[in-house]
């Protein structure tokens, strides 16, 4: 049974960031401003996505580089980076780097497996080595080594007016503290259990028996179609909250280690009517999706929660994953406008974070 839910300590949002192909300034900027609002409202996080060869932002570690230059306070994120697209010993210097720049407000958050349309992108990506690239556990074994501090050389010293570090520089000591992984199944989960990462769980999970004890790829009925272990249909909930039990079984830190739970909660508090209708259109048209596990890789997504402050404290409330969390990143959805933005995000810290228990952070100092 899941637990009361506690008064949620953390409210922090997630955006992807889209821009127009003919004008991608005017989009970056938006997400700047949105990131800078969150800190005006007292959010505790920002948080960007990753969007390879598409309309978003393709480099969050640089626009958060941006941000750290308009903000003092807000904690920065990405949820979570694809490391098929990185290399590990490059992504450790731009996260330290900018980890520093922003004062120790930067929290990485990563995943693996091979990038997302691979045989496509193969030969630009990794044209020489493609077919002995590892995009398992061991590539982020490497980058939190490495953001750790650990040995990326077996060479320092002098050289002529050169010195070199056995390490990855800058080095941020706080960092390897606040690594997040984004886990949607069972093994992952314990994985970054295992590694004593944070956790980031979201709208996507695998469909898998929502029982801990299970393994990835749960039982299925004669027809293929993913079942529970009572054979009945997947609970969403019930799944990412197994999940989380999981993950803080194998953590070092136990009930004490960190999760954050990525929902798409829209508010409709301050909505006029046109977007209130609008806000509801979307989350209908995404409803199949949420009935059936999707694809081969058998994802179950979760619902988009939209309605007034109260109507989303009781589904909140309701909902077994988000009673096993203290701390949400909730989703902003991917095509709305910047008002739209503007207005979620405002219910968001007046409105529906107080009535979950949450209190905003101190406005930055001027100057």
């Amino acid at each position: 049974m899941s637990p009361d839910p506690r008064p949620l300590r953390k409210l922090g949002f997630l955006t992807i960031g889209l821009f127009d192909e003919a004008d991608p300034r005017r989009g970056h900027e938006s997400t700047l401003e949105l990131i800078t609002l969150g800190e005006q409202l007292g959010f505790d996080s920002a948080w960007l996505r990753h969007r390879h060869l598409q309309f978003g932002i393709s480099s969050p570690v640089a626009v958060l580089a941006a941000a750290t230059q308009r903000t003092s306070r807000i904690q920065l994120g990405t949820a979570v980076t694809p490391l098929g697209w990185e290399n590990p010993l490059r992504l450790a210097e731009d996260l330290a780097t900018v980890d520093v720049l922003s004062g120790g407000r930067l929290n990485p958050g990563f995943s693996v497996g091979p990038p997302t349309h691979y045989e496509h992108v193969r030969g630009a990506l990794h044209p020489d080595t493609g077919g002995q690239e590892d995009f398992g556990p061991r590539r982020a074994e490497r980058l939190i080594a490495l953001v750790r501090g650990e040995d990326a050389s077996d060479f320092a010293g002098t050289e002529g007016i050169e010195v070199y570090s056995r390490r990855v520089q800058p080095h941020s000591p706080g960092l390897a503290s606040r690594l997040w992984y984004g886990a949607g199944s069972l093994r992952s989960a314990r994985w970054a259990g295992d590694q004593g990462l944070n956790l980031l769980t979201s709208s996507v999970v695998k469909a898998e028996s929502g029982e801990a004890g299970t393994e990835d790829g749960g039982p299925t009925g004669t027809d293929g179609a993913a079942t529970g272990a009572d054979g009945g249909p997947f609970d969403f909930a019930a799944i990412q909250a197994a999940q989380i039990r999981a993950f803080r079984e194998r953590h070092p830190d136990g009930e004490r280690a960190r999760v954050s739970q990525g929902l798409v909660v829209i508010p409709t508090d301050s909505a006029t009517p046109d977007q209130r209708a609008r806000y509801e259109a979307y989350a209908l048209a995404r409803t199949a999706r949420t009935l059936a596990p999707q694809g081969p890789g058998r994802l179950l997504f979760a619902p988009d929660l939209v309605g007034t402050t109260e109507e989303l404290v009781e589904r909140l409330h309701a909902h077994a994953g988000y009673r096993e969390v203290d701390e949400v990143a909730f989703a902003l959805p991917f095509t709305f406008e910047h008002r739209d933005y503007v207005q979620i995000l405002t219910d968001l810290a007046t409105r529906l974070g107080p009535a979950l228990g949450w209190r905003p952070a101190p406005a930055p100092a001027e100057g």
